[in-house]
């Protein structure tokens, strides 16, 4: 509730920690093998933490040994259908009902998927900066098509900027991950001062947002664009031990995290707005369902504290399962009929020049710090890409950047109306429709 600067849902957090247990002993039935210290599981404490209290897995590879667990579980499963390499255009309604999505196949060929419940588990949109800890694919597709369909959308302008990223020359913008700072390590400017003590009590283990600008704040002082994270109080066994995948990715670098101080910089790294849910993870389009990060269940607030978006995955997908099997079977199918305007075959500058182009205006005006001249320059830049609805696209890279594009306005006009730092208690909803460039974006096929 802290973390999230007294935005979170009071009655979504009693339903994350009271759960939480409860999802952490299923994905131990179902194989995840977390690390143990003496016969007990370990524990570490991450950033805004007063306890340990989070369970990891290999070190650093939690998410990695989840996902492996689950994987394993679905391939013995003889009713799940595992469909690769599929990209979901856009999702098929009817009068606020959710009947299943059209969905374009590797070969390009499109179909309709017909289901009694959809659920949408399809991540961020840290493609928005052009230094994020996400994937490629993070381009904020479930929520944009979500939009589409109908679903409110609620606190997208709230992205978390993930404080210490890698920052070197040739390496991607590699997570070193939060326990690091939890075991201990200290941050220090170029100039090798600790600064933390400068911006709050809890020095380096202050909630996510006010380490990360702090830290842009010292590198604008040093005229830097990194400050250091220093582990080296370690010994190089115990490192290698408790992060070892961190350690391994810095070696390829030349960078020994036992010795060396590792250069860092802000990220974009999670959103904490996205499709609004019930506490059972139910959009406000019926049988449409959401889980994870392209979620807003209210859990998170203004900032996610460390750790709880795995939390969160776990409690409330479980409870999609609770409603879902409430739900009565769908005894019809939808005409699937045309109401967009005839695309045309118009030029699409290259799409790696438009999102680099819409990169730079997010990184420099919707970024860690804002101002409403800037937001207001930036949304205005942002609407020139407003052709791309217009066109008839076929290619992913070009539906992901009509979603990416999507998420930026959204992101930006919701920043422009919530006029303080932390953002007021009235929660910012926007309808498809109903909002400043509504129509044109309804949906992406003719």
């Amino acid at each position: 509730m802290i973390a999230g600067a007294g935005l979170c849902s009071s009655v979504a957090v009693d339903v994350l920690v009271h759960e939480g247990p409860a999802g952490v002993t299923d994905l131990i039935r179902m194989g995840t093998e977390f690390d143990m210290e003496d016969g007990q599981y370990a524990l570490t404490k991450e950033g805004a933490h007063s306890q340990r209290r989070i369970l990891h897995a290999q070190g650093d590879a939690t998410g990695a040994e989840i996902v492996r667990a689950l994987s394993e579980r679905t391939k013995q499963d003889p009713n799940i259908e595992i469909w690769d390499d599929h990209y979901v255009i856009d999702l098929i309604t009817e009068d606020g009902e959710c009947y299943g999505a059209l969905v374009q196949k590797p070969d390009g060929q499109r179909i309709f998927v017909r289901a009694d419940a959809t659920i949408l588990c399809s991540g961020g949109a840290g493609q928005l900066f052009r230094y994020t800890t996400n994937p490629d694919i993070a381009t904020g597709d479930g929520i944009a098509i979500a939009y589409r369909a109908g679903a409110d959308i609620r606190d997208v302008e709230f992205i978390q900027f993930h404080p210490t990223a890698l920052c070197y020359p040739g390496a991607p913008r590699f997570l070193i991950s939060e326990a690091v700072r939890g075991e201990g390590a200290v941050l220090r400017n170029i100039k090798g001062e600790r600064f933390m003590e400068r911006y709050h009590p809890r020095l380096e283990l202050a909630p996510r947002d006010i380490v990360a600008r702090a830290i842009v704040s010292e590198m604008e002082a040093t005229k830097s664009t990194f400050v250091y994270i220093d582990f080296t109080h370690e010994s190089e066994e115990t490192v290698k031990h408790r992060f070892p995948t961190i350690y391994e990715f810095c070696l390829n670098y030349g960078l020994d995290l036992s010795s060396d101080w590792i250069p860092v910089a802000p990220a974009a790294h999670y959103m904490m707005g996205g499709v609004v849910t019930d506490l059972y993870g139910e959009t406000t389009v019926k049988r449409l369902f959401a889980c994870g990060e392209v979620t807003s269940t209210g859990v998170h607030g203004a900032n996610r504290l460390a750790s709880n978006s795995l939390s969160e995955a776990i409690v409330f997908g479980r409870r999609i399962v609770e409603r879902i099997r409430q739900l009565p079977r769908v005894d019809r199918i939808p005409e699937v009929r045309q109401e967009t305007p005839e695309r045309k075959d118009i030029a699409i500058q290259p799409i790696v020049e438009k999102k680099l182009k819409l990169q730079k205006v997010m990184l420099r005006y919707v970024g860690l710090f804002r101002n409403a001249q800037g937001l207001e320059k930036g949304y205005e830049e942002l609407k020139r890409h407003l052709s791309i609805f217009d066109a008839r696209l076929s290619k992913r890279e070009e539906y992901q950047f009509a979603n990416l594009l999507t998420l930026a306005l959204l992101t930006t006009h919701a920043a422009l109306i919530r006029e303080e730092s932390r953002g007021d208690t009235t929660e910012k909803i926007f309808r498809n429709g109903t909002t400043w460039f509504g129509e044109s974006i309804r949906y992406l096929t003719a």
